[in-house]
């Protein structure tokens, strides 16, 4: 604030306000600005969670499969998840996501399989030849879900991420588009 005497401004200098950058990841936040609207599309999910959505139905599926002697209920809620998480995801996270749901898979079933080995005599031996028995039995609907997570990741926009992603590991200045509507290069 800068205070006036009676014949005109003060000579003395103005006192300067030092702003720290923000920390690393965040966007800078003002203290007046309102919170930002809901998301009119509702539920957004980052990569991590879309990842443990994956996991975790993938798990909660491998022991209801195993419960109720039916295999494809595993193949199927891995192939439904994949879907529903490829749809939800925010565009930017699309490419961790497409590269991501075969792993999700193997960390579920691994642990599906070492609880339902656990206490057995030959413990390992069981886990090893449980996993190679429930991955043969899945891997084709690891490939459906592995494949439509990819054809909806590229209709919602994966290629534009790439590109984003190849422009800032290889130090090139972020792409604008071009005013005469045709794309820039």
């Amino acid at each position: 604030m800068v205070t006036r005497k009676a014949e005109g401004p003060s000579t003395a200098p103005t006192p300067f306000i030092v702003e720290r950058p923000p920390p690393r990841g965040r966007a800078p936040r003002s203290r007046t600005a309102p919170a930002p609207p809901a998301s009119p599309r509702g539920l957004r999910l980052t990569a991590r969670g879309g990842i443990l959505a994956i996991v975790a139905l993938s798990f909660a599926a491998a022991l209801l499969a195993h419960v109720t002697g039916v295999a494809g209920i595993n193949g199927g809620v891995f192939v439904a998840v994949c879907i529903a998480t490829a749809l939800v995801v925010r565009p930017t996270d699309l490419l961790s996501l497409t590269v991501s749901p075969p792993l999700a898979y193997f960390v579920a079933a691994l642990a599906a399989e070492t609880v339902l080995t656990l206490g057995s005599p030959g413990f390992s031996r069981g886990v090893a030849i449980g996993m190679a028995t429930r991955l043969a039995d899945v891997a084709p609907w690891l490939f459906l879900g592995t494949a439509l997570v990819l054809v909806i990741a590229v209709f919602r926009g994966l290629p534009g991420t790439v590109r984003d992603f190849s422009d800032e590991v290889n130090g090139r200045r972020p792409r604008v588009p071009a005013k005469s509507g045709r794309p820039a290069r």
